[in-house]
């Protein structure tokens, strides 16, 4: 039981680590304004920006999947929401236009990989890079900025200024809220629902759950989209963080969303993954990216610390499997030595 707690545990034991390590080196070597309440709100905004969008790749990873197109479907998502609101739309008919633009991404990726039984990989390796080009058609292959005055002010979701200081008690970021609404309705989906246990069956073993008479391929086009509305929002949080939309963007966003998911606790091999580890992982990067910056650390560097960390948190996965088997026998050899 202890064993499978600490399991549990591990990317929030591993947060605070990081949390302690950089608030020690930035003491040390830095100007002492990493635990700062402004740079606190700055990296729970930037964590929320991944972990939206991360919701719905959880369930894909979960169900057995991997969605390659998540970074070019939420900057188009994003650039369909600055061009209704370049063309003067009411907000409310510009993000219906970008949620619907998310989902018919989400069930386009569903639809193929069910009906072709191609691995999800190869197919949304393949349309990440159609999302691409629809994205630059619509806006004319440049950024597309609105308007100011057609922007509405509590589109701010991701201000994080220095007057929320004022309060006694810091202003939370609207962007955390969401993330926090969001995961929250999608927790209680996958624990208490049949179909968030349809979705851990399929990817537990997807030949047990269609003996189970599971309908796998509905669930499958389900999670997809599903994952679509998530990647939908993280448009919207993209927005309104940088008040423009370029698809062009969406190039590597893709893995810090699956990297959210692995550091978070979910296993590739499907089965396994909570929302609670995702906005965990969400915030490890975050906060290695924060820590990096307030040592000027080059982001070169901050790259390959957290890709070795990635690493890392995939062989710690396929050890829990038994994976590699030679690993297992060396161990087993020397201890009957």
């Amino acid at each position: 039981m202890l064993k499978k707690l600490l399991w549990q545990l591990g990317p929030l034991l591993a947060l605070l680590v990081i949390l302690v390590f950089f608030w020690i080196a930035d003491n040390v070597w830095g100007q002492g304004f990493f635990m700062s309440w402004r740079n606190m709100r700055v990296m729970s905004s930037s964590a929320s920006l991944i972990a939206v969008p991360a919701f719905g790749m959880t369930l894909i990873i979960i169900s057995g999947g991997i969605d390659l197109s998540a970074g070019t479907a939420l900057t188009l998502a994003g650039t369909v929401l600055a061009l209704g609101l370049k063309a003067g739309d009411p907000i409310l008919l510009a993000m219906v236009a970008m949620i619907l633009t998310g989902c018919l991404c989400g069930l386009a990726n569903g639809v193929l990989i069910s009906a072709t039984k191609v691995v999800p990989f190869i197919v949304t390796l393949g349309t990440m890079t159609i999302f691409l080009g629809i994205g630059q058609i619509l806006s004319g292959e440049s950024t597309v900025y609105a308007p100011k005055e057609n922007i509405p002010d509590w589109l701010s979701l991701c201000y994080t200024g220095r007057n929320a200081d004022q309060y006694l008690i810091p202003k939370i970021p609207t962007s955390v809220l969401i993330a926090m609404v969001l995961g929250g309705g999608v927790a209680l989906l996958m624990r208490y629902t049949v179909f968030g246990r349809n979705v851990f069956a399929i990817g537990s073993s997807e030949s047990t759950a269609r003996l189970c008479g599971i309908r796998v391929p509905l669930t499958v086009v389900s999670v997809y989209t599903l994952a679509g509305f998530f990647v939908a929002i993280g448009g919207l949080l993209y927005f309104a963080d940088v008040k423009n939309g370029n698809p062009s963007d969406g190039g590597g966003k893709e893995l810090e969303i699956i990297a959210a998911v692995v550091l978070g606790g979910g296993s590739l091999n499907g089965g396994r993954g909570s929302i609670f580890g995702t906005m965990i992982g969400a915030l490890i990067i975050t906060t290695i990216r924060s820590g990096c910056s307030q040592l000027s650390i080059p982001n070169t560097y901050t790259h390959i610390i957290i890709g070795c960390i990635i690493i890392v948190a995939v062989i710690v996965d396929q050890l829990r499997h038994g994976s590699p088997e030679w690993f297992f026998r060396l161990f087993r050899s020397r201890s009957d030595a």
